[in-house]
């Protein structure tokens, strides 16, 4: 059966959220009323369609992502995981993963997920700590969040939860006494984000209009993002990616297929894609209005709203810009097999100073090195 190096996976995207997050620039919208059986044959359709080009292809994991998918319906979820399963080979033990949030109301479709065949839960608790979840315009609290893990826990043999640091008024004491706090959960996977203020966010309007103080200057950040590694690996959840730690057999399999440079397909309001047709790679993309979206798959028969092949050339860009993130760094052979070069004396350069290794097969950056990724980037290409 064909397979693509970097392995293959399938995004489903769900738009939907209680609320709007005030960081928050994915494709997420809130909406009083969600017609779910309508979605689901739409979903269906677009499986079955993404199917028919790919049906040799063993699919390795499943992501619903949003959005909220912890708002669809567990028989939604189901109809999904069935369907995927009738349409490809999977291998004998699929990651099928779901994102959450930790209210009480959505803790309770827990087990109805895993009977559809979830098995590795995503929870978005992003603080330890009431009045930082009420700033972020979370609409759970520490305890719903504590009581929402133990059940997750309970149900799934895998729970990853996200946390945000480098908060309003947020001290490196603060932030370390909270990250040892998430490493006594029994947790083996946690994603530690930076908070980063977009455009286009109420807090980039808030920002940009003098509010939001409070926020820790560069140095600190800088202090916050050493210390992080430092705890998470003296825990034993080694950075596996920048912002990715776990132990060994617990890392993010679905992620992984995204930063080695694999084929995933894209399902769903706003969600891409990267294929590999008759030996042609090709980045996908969807609608991202939801109702455009739906009547997109239920009038012309395709939520897809671009194809564009990929050079080679770009190919190797993308690889090495995700590959470099993690700590088992970029296969150079599979890069210069794209057309990929590096600037060997920059290189060389940023091995002195400590920065990136380099040997006959492997680039990877440093513990120096990967803070400062997009700098390396920039010198590491070849013109």
């Amino acid at each position: 059966m064909t397979q693509t190096l970097g392995g293959f996976g399938l995004y489903l995207h769900w738009p939907f959220c209680q609320a709007k997050c005030p960081y928050c620039d994915f494709n997420s919208h809130v909406s009083a009323n969600i017609d779910q059986a309508r979605w689901q044959a739409a979903y269906l359709s677009e499986l079955d369609r993404a199917a028919a080009e790919t049906k040799n292809r063993v699919l390795e994991t499943v992501f619903f992502g949003g959005g909220t998918p912890s708002l669809m319906d567990p028989s939604l979820v189901n109809a999904i995981i069935e369907r995927i399963r009738q349409n490809w080979p999977m291998v004998n033990d699929p990651e099928i993963s779901l994102e959450a949030n930790p209210t009480s109301v959505e803790a309770g479709r827990f087990a109805g997920y895993r009977d559809a065949g979830v098995n590795r839960i995503s929870m978005g608790i992003q603080a330890l700590n009431d009045t930082d979840l009420r700033r972020l315009g979370r609409m759970h609290s520490v305890k719903d969040a504590r009581a929402a893990f133990d059940t997750a826990r309970n149900l799934f043999d895998r729970v990853s939860f996200d946390l945000i640091y480098a908060r309003q008024n947020q001290t490196l004491q603060d932030w370390k006494a909270e990250l040892t706090e998430a490493l006594n959960m029994a947790i083996d996977h946690l994603s530690l984000y930076q908070l980063t203020i977009e455009d286009g966010t109420a807090f980039g309007a808030r920002h940009a209009a003098g509010g939001l103080k409070g926020l820790p200057d560069d140095d600190t950040s800088a202090d916050m993002y050493l210390l992080t590694q430092e705890i998470t690996a003296d825990a034993g959840l080694g950075s596996y990616e920048v912002s990715n730690h776990a132990r060994e057999d617990a890392q993010s399999r679905h992620n992984l297929i995204y930063w080695r440079g694999g084929d995933y397909i894209g399902i769903g309001p706003g969600a891409h894609g990267r294929l590999t047709l008759n030996s042609q790679k090709f980045a996908t993309e969807t609608e991202l209005s939801p109702l455009g979206w739906l009547l997109n798959v239920e009038k012309k028969g395709s939520g897809e709203t671009l194809r564009d092949a990929v050079p080679s050339s770009e190919q190797a860009l993308e690889y090495l810009m995700m590959s470099l993130r993690l700590s088992e760094g970029t296969d150079l052979i599979r890069y210069k097999n794209l057309g990929g070069k590096l600037a060997q004396n920059a290189a060389q350069d940023l091995v002195q100073l400590g920065l990136i290794e380099i040997d006959e097969t492997r680039l990877r950056a440093t513990s120096q090195g990967r803070p400062v990724l997009n700098g390396l980037l920039r010198n590491l290409i070849a013109e």
